[in-house]
């Protein structure tokens, strides 16, 4: 099992809201496929998966602002 972390879009970006989730628990992805939109100040951006897995935990739901680095999901391997 792995976890997936609020990414940091920039280098000033301490906190970002996911907007959207683009998979639903269960749903096997691959890297480079895009798991959610994060929203910032600055921008609406789509953020990829950096490795493949299957997502089985939502930790952090949409329209939630949290700090760079939290947990916002948990995927098995693929």
């Amino acid at each position: 099992m792995f976890e997936i972390k609020l990414t940091k879009l920039g280098q000033t970006m301490e906190e970002g809201e996911v907007a959207e989730w683009l998979i639903a628990v269960g749903d096997s992805f691959k890297e480079g496929d895009v798991l959610y939109e994060c929203e910032t100040e600055k921008a609406r951006t789509e953020v990829e998966a950096t490795r493949s897995g299957k997502l089985v935990e939502i930790v952090v739901a949409e329209n939630e602002i949290v700090p760079v680095g939290t947990v916002i999901a948990r995927a098995e391997e693929a």
